[in-house]
């Protein structure tokens, strides 16, 4: 991956924090020329939000970035991920990245983490919505015109039925105490459809929702691929 110039990579999840951080990092000025984003090889999906590759790679068209994959097995080690991170940060670095974007909350040690992991690459961390209120910063998120759906729900500490709707005060409303409105602590993860900084939305629908591997995910389907399912069938 080349990025072209010398400027700032995005840490992208494909939801709504590492798009929003994104968002407020363009506002301030700072010059973002690529994502980059970790992906399950072999579901062919971004790791933990299960969103596809495609869907993924359309993001970044729409906001007119190229980027970057790590692709990590299934059953990744903490070793294996770090090699292939190290990997990735060096070409990065290589190719004039000064910085990197991370959506991060609160969570102490996982800021500690991003830091750990890029000390001595010559990229510095850059945490756009750290310490915000995360009750208010999910309503400026939604005010600000961040579309979402939730793809990834944790039934241990959030509703299964919560997966695959749409992130947006009714959500917020009806969100049971304790669990956090960002999704902070993993209760929750999603997938966004329309930013600001999007040259236009996606056209994405619910699929279908299953239970594995102690999560529940809502499938995020591009609306073309769902009318020719549809069409299939009959």
């Amino acid at each position: 991956m080349t990025y072209g110039t010398r400027g700032v990579l995005a840490s992208w999840s494909s939801g709504k924090d590492s798009a929003f951080a994104v968002e407020i990092a363009l506002q301030q000025g700072v010059n973002v020329v690529g994502l980059l984003c970790t992906v399950n090889a072999d579901a062919d999906r971004v790791a933990m939000h299960a969103v596809r590759r495609e869907l993924l790679e359309a993001q970044a068209d729409r906001l007119g970035l190229p980027i970057d994959t790590v692709d990590i097995p299934q059953d990744c080690s903490h070793e294996r991920y770090a090699t292939l991170m190290a990997r990735a940060l060096e070409r990065a670095s290589r190719d004039g990245i000064t910085g990197m974007i991370f959506g991060d909350l609160f969570l102490e040690d996982v800021r500690q983490y991003r830091i750990d992991m890029l000390r001595g690459t010559g990229i510095a961390p850059i945490f756009p919505l750290w310490g915000r209120e995360t009750s208010q910063l999910a309503r400026e998120m939604i005010a600000g015109g961040v579309k979402a759906l939730v793809t990834c729900v944790d039934p241990k500490k959030l509703d299964a039925g919560f997966a695959g709707r749409s992130f947006d005060r009714e959500f917020l409303a009806d969100l049971p105490g304790g669990v956090d409105p960002c999704g902070e602590n993993g209760e929750f993860h999603t997938f966004v459809y329309e930013t600001p900084s999007f040259r236009s939305p996606l056209a994405v629908e619910k699929g279908i929702v299953v239970e594995r591997g102690g999560f529940v995910f809502a499938d995020v389907v591009p609306t073309e691929l769902r009318a020719t399912a549809r069409t299939d069938r009959r």
